[in-house]
């Protein structure tokens, strides 16, 4: 999850994946929902790839719809936390989520682990889930850093690889379908988890004769994915140890302008181009103007015609990062100063959210015969 998810209730005749941006209307009565990983402060990719997307979908006005956006607590310890950094990371996830747009008052906010009905529905999903299928993620073979073609059924991974990393696509399961969620936006790398997702509200359905969990809709972001800085060949992070190659949303100008002065591009002059391959540096910083533009990268790359060197196409993106996140920096660190305001909206949304999974609970107990 980043472990970013939304969603909206499949109707017959519907593809399981849309972009984002094709959407201009929900079916009558969708729930979207999409939660992160507490990491604190947010950096650029998190913002393009799933926060502002958040705060665009919420945009889109249709009738009955529920907007469930959040922390997802529960999933970050499947990696080791010191308890008071993961605490000063909620805070500061929350407040990114508010600092960015998102209306506290159409969406609900909230914090995964408040809800207990996730880790319950997560044990029921667990035991019709084969470990044939979580075998075959992807995820938790890059988290754990082993190869693509690692198994767990070999004795160096099923050793040193924890349980909850391998099942964590269950508790993403558990989470979408506890509010019979039906749209889910989302990056390409979790397309996976979706496919499971949907395998596995088929296999329930199946199983108890009922029709009770929706199809979810993945929604994919229209934004490429952001690359590290310095080095253009794996994700924007975080964790780097490199944190030039990593631009937050509330860096000051001056450090953003540092970064971006220190990004790797080539020694190809003249007119700028996008080639992945053959320029991935200067690839990624069109990535970024077009994400924050809004613009297709055809489009993007014929407006910078003007722009002969690198320098120029540097100073450019800093100057777009800093119209874009000038306000949001600002509002970002009062809100981290006041986490008695912070409490009370997730304490609404807690409540909000409960009141649907306990629901929704009562549901599933009856069908599995645990009323």
């Amino acid at each position: 999850m980043s472990c970013t998810r939304v969603f909206v209730r499949a109707s017959r005749g519907y593809s399981t994946s849309v972009q984002t941006s094709a959407i201009s209307k929900f079916p009558e009565g969708s729930t979207i929902y999409s939660l992160i990983q507490p990491t604190g402060r947010i950096h650029l990719g998190n913002y393009l790839g799933a926060i502002r997307n958040w705060r665009d979908i919420s945009s889109i006005e249709s009738r009955d719809t529920k907007y469930i956006f959040g922390i997802a607590d529960l999933h970050a310890l499947t990696l080791p936390q010191d308890p008071v950094i993961l605490k000063k990371n909620r805070y500061e996830a929350i407040a990114s989520i508010l600092a960015a747009g998102i209306d506290p008052e159409k969406c609900i906010l909230y914090h995964q682990s408040s809800v207990p009905e996730h880790a319950e529905l997560n044990w029921i999903l667990t035991c019709i889930t084969s470990m044939g299928y979580l075998n075959r993620m992807t995820q938790w073979k890059s988290k754990a850093k082993t190869g693509d073609d690692s198994s767990v059924y070999q004795d160096e991974v099923l050793a040193n690889v924890k349980a909850g990393l391998l099942c964590y696509p269950i508790l993403q399961t558990a989470d979408i379908l506890l509010y019979k969620s039906t749209h889910v936006p989302v990056g390409d790398d979790q397309s996976q988890h979706l496919e499971l997702c949907r395998h596995t509200a088929s296999n329930f359905n199946h199983a108890f004769k009922t029709n009770f969990f929706p199809q979810p809709k993945t929604l994919l972001t229209p934004t490429k994915k952001v690359l590290s800085l310095r080095n253009p060949a794996k994700k924007m992070s975080k964790s780097d140890i490199d944190q030039n190659s990593c631009i937050y949303v509330n860096d000051s100008f001056e450090i953003t302008s540092k970064k971006i002065r220190k990004a790797t591009t080539d020694s190809i002059q003249g007119k700028i181009t996008y080639d992945p391959i053959e320029r991935p540096g200067v690839s990624n910083l069109l990535t970024i103007i077009s994400g924050l533009t809004r613009k297709p990268m055809e489009t993007t790359v014929d407006e910078l015609s003007w722009i002969t060197n690198h320098k120029e196409l540097k100073d450019y993106v800093s100057e777009l990062l800093e119209a874009e996140f000038k306000d949001t920096r600002q509002l970002f660190d009062e809100l981290t100063k006041n986490t008695e305001y912070l409490d009370k909206i997730c304490k609404n949304g807690n409540d909000r959210a409960r009141s649907i999974a306990s629901t929704n609970m009562k549901e599933i107990k009856k069908l599995t015969g645990l009323d």
